[in-house]
């Protein structure tokens, strides 16, 4: 079989060039140049689009609703570009271009216009064998978000640069989605973060959010959420999302939500077209006394300056773009003129629909889309006779970022063109060429861009492409005359030292009554003195303001938490500060130290009165009966115990902490082992009257007696010495009794060394009651050791109600009980063993003479023969010894104070009496009066 000769196939995949399948019909502006810049902006409000049926071709969107702004700023770009072409200093020898495109407010159309700016609109062109060349634009300036994130996500692919003057999503700031992505409006991030110190300014953390259903809107509430809400700076009352179209069942259930809400503050993060039908909502329900706040694509919006629409909106606060000058701007405005050549095309069409919009007349044919109505345009109609804010360059923000963008375009390319060879950025140290220029070549040195402004501004970028970022803030004015404007009331930026927020408040207009600014809280502040407490289920700005508690404090407006003052603080009545504590001892100035003290000296100085009386009657009978040294000692000790109390009362020192109890503990012992040994020498001679008993008197002499009190009192000095060496008593704060109040007090150290002490004198008081105790049946005659058993008991009473009182008893309190005890034990002691003998020496003296005591024997048993007691004289002792005992009156053995006794002497006194006890009572008392000598 012979091969036939195979047939040419015309389809384009087999052929070497490339043929569109079809045209985007899109409204645009041209201007050939050495090198191409794209361009797209919004310069309609509304498109329509046809039903798909899908069973023909679709016809293509028309736009609606012209934008004059959205003209004026590609206009701006168109500026720009001319002007670098007239710098020598910029891009010499280079020659700007530029394709600008309508996206009709679409996503679908500006993602259309994208792709005819990368790809060229050419219907068929040849390719090259190695697929290279030059795109027909090198970069793009875009618009707003959603359009910039659908079209740098497919750049990016291509590392195709767009500059954006419109996107303020803060999730472009993502490198690895957007790598080719760069703007020069900050980021909603920033934005957000402007509009919540402003909020904080004025104290506004309840607020509503109002959003657009696109990702302007998304993103927005995604960063409220996190910086406003989650950081606890306010929250938010509700989150409503703006329908696209006209659903008024929708539109009237967030007007509905806004009226019942307690939130005064609205924040509305949309653009213009979402709020035409909801405001005509809020006009017809009439809803005010609320403070709007706008983001930028607000507030740039013609329809926040339309005077119906001021009794809502008047006070609005809006964030805005930061405004700047162009020089010779307005002048190039001016000299705008249609294109009567491409009048009918698509292609260059964005002047004429202008002009047929501005003049109210259409060229011929008309438009697609436009009414046949009206007169014609000639083109020559003039700018300056209409009233338009076409030329209104008072106020150009998206305009001068506009500017910013195609400088930065314009220098990234210039710095690559100044490249000298061998010097460059590339691989191997090359540079780029103008003829083969690749898009990523102007990426790179996109991110090294840094120039400043006419204006003065910086224009460079951080690592996500982001700008130095800076906002006017703007209030929206009613002027007398009815008209709104919108004045510039401060500004918030980013420094080095942080985010920074200016504002003037008194050119700030409100629009309420007060022409203050709202209250919008949820709940009202907590004062200092109270804490927040989060109502269960609701959003945590709403709360109820708690009182801390005793010993906690909060200093501050809305504070979470009380915090606990210092150990040596307690918290003011109010509970928003705290005061150093009470600090409390027994002191001398209040009432109870000054009764204590005034008992104490009292006591005293009647100690010292007894003794003076004591001693200025030491010769008299009573006085010498009753051991008269053993009495002067425990007038001593009873002067030191009243003392001693004093030591409890005043600042507790180190010293008085040490030396309170050894004082009071050797004090108390040195008076009861003077009783006890008073006692025991009472006892001995009642014992010592039985037959035989009399030898055991020798160990209770004069000497003995000293000695024994030295050496009790020496064992209570070695108590308390060991207990100050071991572990001394010191002052010490003590907190547990009372929580705003310090106790001053002395810690016992040891409280085993303070038992010892305190069961010491314990012992020797129930020693002493022991062994009056046992003397208390003594003749009526003596009646010592009954005083002393009646003294012992009210002492021993006293301390054992002391023990339990002592413990139960706080702070200062506990040393008021010691020293009542110490008062009232040496007051018992004192009137019980001196008060009936200083009755006796004072007021019946006729009862203290020595025949009043001595002559109760003679006068009770007259008719006892001296035989009987001669009968009981020891052995060798002749009778007429007991002449100086038998009749007093003839000798002064007994009470002379000048006549020594001998130890047969005593002896013989006290045989004498064991025959006397039984039968004369005086008897025992003549004995004592012999050992007492």
């Amino acid at each position: 079989m012979t091969a036939q000769p195979r047939k040419e196939v015309s389809s384009p995949l087999y052929s070497s060039s490339c043929q569109l399948q079809g045209q985007f019909h899109l409204n645009g502006m041209h201007k050939t140049g050495d090198v191409v810049l794209g361009g797209l902006f919004q310069a309609h409000f509304f498109s329509v689009f046809p039903d798909l049926s899908f069973t023909s071709e679709p016809q293509h969107p028309s736009c609606h609703g012209f934008d004059v702004l959205g003209f004026r700023q590609a206009q701006t770009m168109a500026f720009a570009i001319d002007e670098i072409n007239r710098n020598s200093n910029l891009l010499p020898n280079v020659t700007l271009g530029y394709s600008l495109y309508d996206n009709c407010a679409n996503l679908g159309i500006g993602f259309s216009a994208a792709l005819y700016l990368v790809s060229g609109k050419d219907e068929q062109f040849i390719l090259d064998k190695t697929c290279d060349g030059t795109p027909p634009v090198l970069g793009i300036v875009g618009d707003s978000s959603s359009t910039s994130i659908a079209i740098s996500s497919v750049l990016g692919l291509y590392r195709v640069p767009m500059v954006s003057y419109f996107a303020t999503c803060s999730c472009l700031s993502n490198r690895q989605k957007f790598p080719s992505f760069f703007r020069t409006i900050p980021s909603d991030a920033f934005q957000v973060r402007a509009m919540i110190h402003i909020l904080n300014r004025f104290g506004w953390t309840w607020a509503g959010l109002l959003i657009s259903d696109d990702d302007y809107g998304l993103h927005a509430a995604r960063s409220f959420q996190t910086d406003f809400i989650q950081s606890g700076e306010g929250c938010l009352a509700y989150i409503e999302v703006l329908p696209r179209d006209s659903d008024q069942a929708e539109l009237r259930r967030i007007v509905d939500v806004m009226k019942e809400s307690t939130a005064c503050v609205v924040i509305v993060f949309s653009s213009q077209s979402y709020m035409i039908n909801f405001m005509e909502e809020v006009v017809r329900q009439n809803v005010t006394g609320l403070q709007w706040m706008t983001s930028e694509a607000w507030t740039a919006a013609t329809m926040l300056l339309n005077p119906h629409l001021m009794p809502y909106l008047a006070g609005t606060l809006g964030i805005a773009i930061r405004r700047g000058e162009i020089p010779g701007l307005r002048k190039f405005l001016q000299q705008i003129r249609p294109d009567h050549h491409n009048n009918s095309s698509y292609g260059n069409s964005m002047v004429n629909q202008f002009w047929e919009y501005t003049f109210q007349c259409r060229f011929a044919p008309p438009p697609a889309g436009v009414d046949a109505g009206g007169a014609l345009c000639t083109g020559q109609e003039d700018l300056e006779n209409v009233e338009t804010e076409f030329l209104d360059i008072s106020n150009l923000r998206p305009e001068y970022n506009v500017y910013k963008a195609v400088y930065v375009l314009a220098y990234a390319l210039d710095d690559i063109l100044r490249c000298e060879p061998g010097r460059g950025s590339f691989s191997g140290h090359s540079c780029g060429n103008l003829k083969g220029l690749e898009p990523w070549q102007l990426l790179y040195y996109l991110e090294k861009v840094n120039f400043t402004t006419s204006f003065g501004d910086q224009v460079s970028f951080d690592e996500n492409g982001d700008p130095l970022p800076i906002y006017d803030i703007m209030n929206l004015l009613p002027l007398p005359d009815g008209r709104p404007v919108l004045q510039n009331v401060g500004e918030v930026k980013r420094t080095a030292k942080g985010e920074e927020l200016t504002i003037d408040e008194d050119k700030i207009f409100w629009n309420f009554e007060s022409k203050k600014p709202p209250r919008s809280v949820c709940s009202e502040s907590c004062p200092p003195g109270t804490r927040m407490a989060r109502k269960k289920g609701e959003p945590v700005c709403c709360f109820d303001c708690i009182p801390c508690s005793e010993g906690k404090i909060s200093n501050e407006t809305d504070s979470t938490e009380c915090t606990s003052c210092p150990e040596d603080f307690w918290s003011s009545p109010q509970r928003d500060h705290c005061i150093p504590k009470k600090i409390e001892f027994l002191s001398y100035n209040e009432p109870l130290g000054i009764c204590l003290t005034a008992t104490s000296l009292l006591g005293t100085c009647i100690c010292t009165v007894v003794l003076g009386i004591f001693v200025y009657h030491r010769g008299t009978p009573i006085i010498r009966a009753n051991n008269s040294e053993l009495s002067f000692q425990i007038l001593l000790s009873l002067q030191l115990c009243f003392l001693c109390s004093l030591l409890f009362i005043g600042r507790p020192r180190r010293w008085t902490c040490q030396l309170r109890h050894a004082a009071f503990g050797i004090s108390f012992v040195l008076c009861v082992s003077c009783i006890l040994v008073k006692t025991m020498v009472v006892l001995a001679v009642f014992k010592a009257s039985k037959p035989g008993s009399g030898a055991s008197l020798k160990w209770f002499g004069v000497l003995q007696q000293r000695g024994t009190v030295m050496v009790l009192t020496s064992i209570q000095a070695a108590i308390c010495t060991t207990w100050l060496v071991s572990v001394s008593p010191t002052p010490h704060k003590n907190t547990k009794y009372y929580n705003d109040k310090i106790v001053y007090e002395c810690a016992v150290g040891s409280t085993v060394g303070f038992a010892v002490l305190l069961g010491y004198i314990g012992t020797l008081a129930i020693l002493s009651f022991l062994t009056a105790f046992i003397a208390r049946n003594l003749p009526d005659s003596f009646n010592e050791a009954k005083l002393i058993t009646f003294s012992m008991l009210i002492f021993c009473a006293v301390w054992v109600a002391f023990v339990p009182a002592y413990i139960s008893s706080p702070g200062k309190y506990a040393d008021a009980v010691e020293v009542f005890a110490i008062l009232a034990s040496s007051f018992g002691l004192l009137l019980a063993l001196f008060g009936p003998k200083c009755y006796i020496i004072l007021l019946r003296p006729e009862r203290n003479t020595k025949k009043a005591i001595m002559g109760r024997a003679s006068s009770l048993h007259p008719s006892l023969p001296p035989s009987h007691l001669t009968s009981s004289l020891p052995p060798g002792m002749p009778p007429s010894r007991l002449a100086p005992i038998l009749h007093p009156s003839k000798s002064r053995l007994a009470f002379s104070s000048n006549h020594n006794l001998t130890h047969n002497q005593i002896s013989l006194g006290l045989m004498i009496s064991s025959k006397l006890l039984t039968q004369l009572p005086s008897g025992l008392l003549a004995s004592y009066l012999v050992l007492s000598r």
